[in-house]
């Protein structure tokens, strides 16, 4: 009797019917819709967000270093390194992000990458007090050529046809933009004036200190790279060691070398412009976290194509928040250079997307990369 319940509790009615005469049809379920995709999931906000955060650092980097008087370059990037560990140690309590903790052995490894980032960033800093943005940028293009060519020799890399057109295009619109520079000067003041002689002068310095920062540049980029092969360094672990060990470099470099009397804290940080300077020095900083985290948003949510594209695409709005924001002279011949230098990273990426299809289909979603190797990462020329 318990047995016979048993089999009861586990039938399944029919509806009264014999029904063995019949084909059983399985009945269809429902359909539903699919659920409409998050926003987060959306490429528009993140590529914006990283087009933002490219334009907002070399915006307000220039704001700090556009004043006519400062010259406590290790002083600023001591900051913005002091405020980039602050933003992401809070954000490793909060479990926004993880990174490795300190640990003296790896520092020890990493300490000369740390040399070569500071010589990088400083160089760069130079470059951008003396040179307009659009200039700065155009010839930040000629790093991708340097590190190309190092990796042909330090990882046998190889150089395509379209590459090397590119890099032609680069060379042109870096000739251009400094002719477009020399003439606006001449123009502005004549042939023979002293002004014109001490703004060619300017220049000058301005491409020595470019020239430096791209050997530089290269330097760390591939130095790195083969680094980060021997230690595993995730993201948030190089941004980690890159900036700790800046900071105490920094400070003493800024003791020794930076003039620290009260005269010449003065002429840096002028009464009338003192907190709107120290808000953009401490923003700066913070923005190198937001690139951070834009980039990985923006890697995160697009494919490896998409991705390279926005990079030679962000080249255009940075060079034009020069023409916008500091009044860089806005010539047919700077807005040629612009164009020429925009098109040369928009051929490269299309030669570094072929490149990877032909060694077996589209490159996979490129990991993150840190904010300091991101804040230069058109040394990569967008590569993944």
């Amino acid at each position: 009797m318990e047995k016979q319940k048993q089999d009861d509790d586990y039938r399944v009615d029919m509806g009264g019917v014999d029904r063995q005469d019949e084909p059983f049809i399985i009945p269809k379920r429902p359909q539903t819709q699919k659920p409409a995709a998050p926003a987060s999931s959306s490429p528009i906000l993140p590529i914006l967000s990283y087009c933002a955060a490219s334009i907002l650092m070399t915006v307000t980097n220039k704001y700090c270093l556009n004043g006519r008087d400062f010259n406590l370059n290790f002083f600023l990037l001591m900051v913005q390194s002091v405020v980039c560990i602050l933003a992401i140690q809070t954000a490793k309590s909060m479990n926004f992000i993880t990174y490795r903790n300190f640990n003296m052995d790896e520092a020890r490894k990493w300490f000369p990458i740390s040399l070569l980032l500071i010589v990088m960033i400083y160089t760069s800093s130079k470059a951008l007090q003396y040179l307009s943005i659009p200039v700065y940028t155009i010839f930040k293009n000629l790093t991708i050529i340097l590190i190309a060519y190092g990796e042909v020799l330090w990882f046998g890399g190889s150089v395509g046809g379209m590459a090397l057109f590119s890099f032609g295009l680069m060379v042109l619109s870096s000739i251009v933009a400094a002719w477009a520079d020399i003439s606006a000067a001449i123009g502005s003041y004549g042939h023979d004036s002293s002004e014109t002689a001490v703004a060619i002068s300017t220049l000058n310095a301005g491409y020595i200190w470019m020239l430096v920062n791209c050997l530089s540049s290269a330097a760390y980029l591939l130095s790195m790279r083969k680094r980060i092969k021997l230690t595993n360094f995730k993201d948030y672990d190089t941004m980690f060691y890159n900036n700790l060990l800046s900071i105490p470099i920094l400070f003493i470099f800024s003791l020794l070398t930076e003039d620290w009397s009260s005269e010449n804290i003065t002429r840096n940080f002028p009464p009338a412009e003192k907190n709107s300077l120290i808000f953009a020095m401490i923003f700066s900083g913070l923005s190198t976290v937001f690139i951070s985290y834009a980039s990985a948003w923006c890697v995160r949510v697009t494919s490896s194509t998409t991705y390279s594209m926005v990079g030679a695409l962000n080249k255009l709005p940075i060079a034009i928040s020069g023409l916008i924001f500091f009044d860089a002279p806005a010539t047919f011949a700077s807005i040629t250079a612009i164009f020429i230098g925009f098109v040369s990273g928009l051929v490269y990426a299309v030669a570094k997307l072929k490149q990877s299809a032909t060694k077996g289909g589209l490159p996979a979603p490129a990991t993150a990369v840190s904010a300091s190797s991101k804040s230069m990462r058109d040394g990569f020329g967008s590569k993944d």
